[in-house]
């Protein structure tokens, strides 16, 4: 069972990160290209997609690195495309393998349905919660410290993570209240933030990236788990018939 599980998180991680690839080619970069257009300098470490830990995928450009020597970044067309779906479905099997760890460490029934709300859980846990404090950007924004916001980034996922778990699975109306309190307290103590937002960027250009990257990443979470709670169902269906005969 665990290891048709294990596959059937894979195979879901890899349709949803080629999903995403095609969101992504269609909504979101069209933005960066254009984004680069007011870029005056050096291409910033941020610019690009936001991967786990606040780190950044170059979709759309290449940059310079702190010595001004010209970084690498893949060719524009197929190459660049390639590295995009690649990262995507790599990320895509790691999330999956943690929603199915998940599914497995709550002891309720896995099915499509359920497959759905896990998935809208780690949008929040991993996109909506850390986006709240440190939207995507754009190349060319500024951005504060990048190991500042890994670190904060993370503080955020855990601690929302901490608090859903307490909220939903806790009796105790005390400890459902820290559950509440771990969740706002990454957005009392804030985010990391650059000294000046100042920017060659337009305002509306830096909102529809931030829109659809979010929307782009909601999709693919809510594929992500519906694919998931759908496989993870039907193989234990089939387990539970082979019992029986």
């Amino acid at each position: 069972m665990m290891g048709r599980a294990l596959l059937a998180a894979i195979l879901a991680g890899v349709a949803a990160g080629l999903l995403l690839t095609v969101v992504q080619m269609w909504r979101v970069t069209p933005l960066i290209l254009e984004a680069e257009t007011y870029e005056t300098g050096a291409v910033p470490d941020h610019a690009g997609w936001t991967l786990p830990g606040g780190g950044r995928l170059i979709l759309a450009h290449a940059g310079h690195d702190e010595e001004g020597h010209e970084a690498w970044a893949p060719a524009d067309g197929i190459e660049r495309t390639a590295y995009t779906a690649l990262a995507n479905i790599l990320t895509g099997a790691a999330y999956s393998l943690i929603l199915l760890a998940g599914m497995m460490a709550s002891g309720r029934p896995v099915t499509a349905a359920t497959g759905l709300v896990w998935g809208g859980l780690g949008f929040l846990v991993f996109q909506l919660a850390p986006a709240a404090g440190l939207a995507p950007e754009l190349p060319g924004m500024p951005a504060a410290d990048l190991f500042a916001r890994q670190v904060w980034w993370w503080a955020t996922v855990a601690a929302t993570a901490g608090g859903i778990a307490c909220i939903a699975l806790a009796r105790p109306v005390a400890v459902k209240a820290l559950g509440a309190v771990l969740i706002a307290l990454p957005h009392i103590v804030g985010a990391p933030h650059p000294e000046s937002h100042a920017s060659d960027v337009p305002a509306g250009l830096a909102a529809s990236f931030a829109a659809n990257s979010l929307a782009a990443s909601a999709l693919f979470w809510i594929v992500l788990g519906g694919l998931l709670g759908w496989a993870v169902a039907r193989q234990m269906s089939e387990m539970t018939k082979t019992a029986e005969a």
